[in-house]
């Protein structure tokens, strides 16, 4: 008879997937901040606020942030403590970034040159919008990248 509930081992299983995921959304949200300083100082800098050359500077700040997220989510999020294949680890992590970042770079780009500013934002806060975006579509990418490519046990 099925009374609803999970067995012991699922449930270990499950919290250990949740507090995971809560820690990648943490260090996620470290590795935000530091994107977004960097892609907001960089728009004041060039004055660059659309286009093609968004996306690079948001390909720039994306892969700053990158170099931080590899070491919270090594040591904190997948409690990766082990020393072998550290470059084949990087290596992938970089790989799983990259296309991370062209999804995240792409739906900046993408986003604002198809849609105007809207509700009388500007185009340094429309861009913004864009990223918050993009950053969800990316942050799903990343996690399964992560996890089940570069931290797999």
């Amino acid at each position: 008879m099925n009374t609803g509930t999970a067995s012991p081992g699922t449930e270990t299983r499950i919290a250990r997937l949740v507090r995971q995921f809560s820690k990648f959304i943490l260090v996620g949200g470290v590795n935000t901040g530091i994107d977004f300083a960097v892609f907001n100082t960089l728009i004041y800098i060039t004055g660059i606020t659309q286009g093609r050359e968004l996306a690079l500077i948001n390909l720039l700040s994306f892969s700053i942030a990158v170099v931080n997220s590899y070491f919270m989510n090594k040591y904190w999020t997948f409690q990766d403590i082990t020393k072998n294949r550290e470059e084949t680890k990087f290596a992938q992590f970089i790989a799983v970034s990259l296309v991370g970042a062209g999804i995240n770079s792409g739906i900046v780009a993408i986003f604002t040159s198809v849609f105007p500013p809207i509700l009388g934002l500007s185009s340094q806060l429309w861009a913004n919008v864009g990223k918050l975006l993009a950053t969800g579509a990316s942050l799903v990418w990343n996690f399964i990248g992560y996890k089940l490519f570069v931290f797999k046990r």
